[in-house]
């Protein structure tokens, strides 16, 4: 992919909402928060993202301007690729090109189960899925996956309740074994039983 790899301290600013968009980014260590305001709204988490994900990527759909505000969760290394680099291996049409077609789709795919999500389920049970979400686990992976340290606020907006809530809810998963936290925060699968089954 190229660029030029930059390491960002935790809580920094990597770019802000309006600002010019003509790069994107890929996270190879750490993680991202990303925040979007409107006028009349404060800004709210629109994003958790971790190692092996893209962000900005909007900028390929020919918007000029930043969505949203990225900063860095933890500290970080990020590469950051040219738009126009990036459109050229777009159109070669080979595997990497595939994959980064495919990586897209399903970013489209993720913001719409997020808005179904803040639908259709209980505040219970969406910060059950950004949890799991954000410890990556699958079938084959560890029982638990420790994730970068968050605010019961963060959570809060991200999950769209109050922090009081979040704090009733993961004192409640911490009680049924679900999670641990004590100055970091550990996901178990289990927590996967808060989920509805479909």
């Amino acid at each position: 992919m190229g660029g030029k790899v930059s390491r960002y301290r935790r809580k920094q600013n990597i770019y802000t909402q309006g600002a010019p968009a003509y790069t994107l980014f890929y996270i190879q260590e750490g993680g991202v928060r990303l925040t979007t305001r409107t006028k009349h709204q404060p800004s709210a988490v629109t994003a958790i993202l971790g190692v092996g994900d893209f962000f900005g990527e909007i900028c390929l759909a020919g918007y000029p301007l930043r969505m949203s505000t990225a900063v860095a969760l933890t500290a970080s290394s990020i590469r950051t690729i040219q738009k126009n680099k990036m459109m050229q291996m777009l159109r070669k049409k080979n595997k990497t090109s595939n994959a980064m077609v495919a990586y897209l789709l399903s970013s489209v795919q993720k913001y719409k189960e997020h808005v179904a999500e803040l639908m259709t389920s209980s505040a219970e049970e969406r910060l059950a899925r950004v949890l799991l979400r954000l410890a990556r686990l699958d079938k084959k992976g560890p029982e638990a996956v420790e994730i970068p340290i968050l605010s019961h606020q963060v959570l809060a907006e991200m999950v769209g309740t109050t922090r009081q809530r979040v704090n009733l809810f993961m004192n409640r998963f911490r009680k049924r074994r679900l999670i641990n936290y004590n100055g970091r925060i550990e996901v178990y699968k289990s927590l996967k039983t808060v989920l509805p089954r479909l």
